[in-house]
């Protein structure tokens, strides 16, 4: 046997070819071109004449670094005549339920806030617009409101005569993996615009010409595609810089972990918010965190392993209490399925803590009573896949003829 140090250098050395090896990223020959990088090198023609209405936030931004507000603002024969902005505001820091109005100070523009007294542009919002652009970063989940934001301003769009123009970005958790369930009929609201399942696939604007085609809008669309882009990208392929979409997404892993693991957080357990890996962890005062890591490693599920901690959030649920949980650590990202990930937990959380768990509450983000109830029943692993695949092939059908790229 090699002595001791010979042994840690070892490890060490595989550990570092592991991280290559999980690490290696084919990134685009060409970058890629957001929405906005292409309005610009094709000088505004899309805008020409028109007064603006933007829909933004602070990753409305180009491939180097100058915002969609300064860009259309200083366009010329384009005129930026009202600012709007989502949840988490416009400058994108605020976790709060209502967002007041404010005043842009690079251009004194009036920002009408879309999560506020209201969540769709008003007529007097619209006075003085001939189109509204929207150019904010989705990162692929059904519950995630910049979706919803788009979708009731295109409904505003549709009502009151105005153009609409997507500045199309790519999906940073690709666009060909799509996972259920589907949201169940009669169950739309903000958190569930849209008859989508879970993981979608699509882009923002890819989505924009399904909600137009299938709300049956009579809206002038235009989507500004992006360049480059390919559906089996992820976001580290794109050679785009990453800015944080909302507060608690602060990098691509915590994305790709949050189809799986926000669905779960309207119950009462802390998905990480108040500490630093959001959606990375998740934990309550109640579960035992060896109990539980054990009990997900057993499942062999693909790609992911589950470690016991201990932490205290600074915020949110249970802050300033110590939770028992788990870090959820992605080990091969082409086999990993963030929703089979979070039928998992949920299922061992049901089933080593029935009287704690508080289940049920997962229907507001999961939207799906038959897979919730397949989980909160104690069915199988195969049996909560099945209910959560049901409609999807039809999406899938559906969803082809709104598919902008290869």
């Amino acid at each position: 046997m090699p002595p001791p140090a010979l042994r840690r250098r070892s490890l060490s050395a595989v550990m570092l070819l592991s991280v290559v090896a999980m690490s290696a990223v084919a990134v685009a020959a060409d970058p890629v071109l957001t929405g906005v990088d292409v309005l610009r090198r094709d000088q505004f023609k899309t805008l020409a004449g028109q007064r603006v209405g933007l829909i933004t936030n602070h990753t409305g931004l180009t491939a180097d670094g100058v915002t969609t507000v300064q860009l259309l603002h200083d366009a010329p024969n384009v005129k930026l005549a009202a600012l709007f902005s989502p949840e988490h505001g416009f400058e994108g820091k605020l976790d709060v339920s209502k967002i007041g109005d404010a005043t842009d100070e690079s251009t004194g523009l009036k920002i009408f806030s879309l999560y506020g007294k209201t969540r769709k542009p008003t007529p007097e919002m619209l006075q003085e617009i001939d189109t509204i652009v929207f150019d904010i970063q989705d990162i692929g989940a059904r519950f995630y409101t910049y979706t919803s934001t788009m979708g009731e301003a295109l409904k505003a769009a549709a009502e009151h005569g105005k153009r609409f123009v997507v500045l199309d970005r790519p999906n940073p958790i690709n666009g060909v993996d799509v996972a259920g369930p589907m949201l169940d009929a009669g169950q739309e609201s903000f958190v569930g615009f849209h008859s989508l399942p879970v993981r979608h696939g699509m882009t923002i604007g890819e989505l924009a010409m399904m909600f137009k085609s299938e709300l049956k809008l009579e809206v002038d669309l235009q989507v500004v595609k992006c360049e480059q882009w390919k559906r089996d990208m992820f976001w580290d392929g794109t050679g785009l810089v990453w800015v944080n979409p909302s507060p608690n997404m602060r990098c691509l892993t915590q994305a790709l972990l949050y189809p799986g693991i926000g669905m779960i957080e309207t119950t009462n357990i802390s998905v990480g918010r108040g500490t630093d890996t959001p959606f990375e962890v998740i934990g309550a005062t109640w579960i035992q965190p060896r109990q539980l890591a054990a009990a997900l490693n057993a499942q062999n599920v693909p790609g992911v392993v589950f470690v016991p901690i201990r932490y205290s959030p600074a915020s949110s649920k249970y802050a300033d209490e110590v939770c028992g949980g788990i870090n959820i650590i992605i080990t091969d990202r082409e086999k990993f399925e963030p929703l089979q990930t979070g039928f998992e937990i949920s299922r061992q959380l049901q089933k080593l803590h029935p009287d704690d768990w508080k289940g049920q509450s997962a229907y507001r983000l999961l939207g799906n009573k038959k897979t919730l109830n397949a989980i909160t029943e104690g069915q199988s692993a195969d049996d909560v896949r099945r209910a959560a695949a049901e409609g999807v092939d039809e999406f899938l059908a559906r969803r082809k003829k709104f598919l902008l790229y290869n």
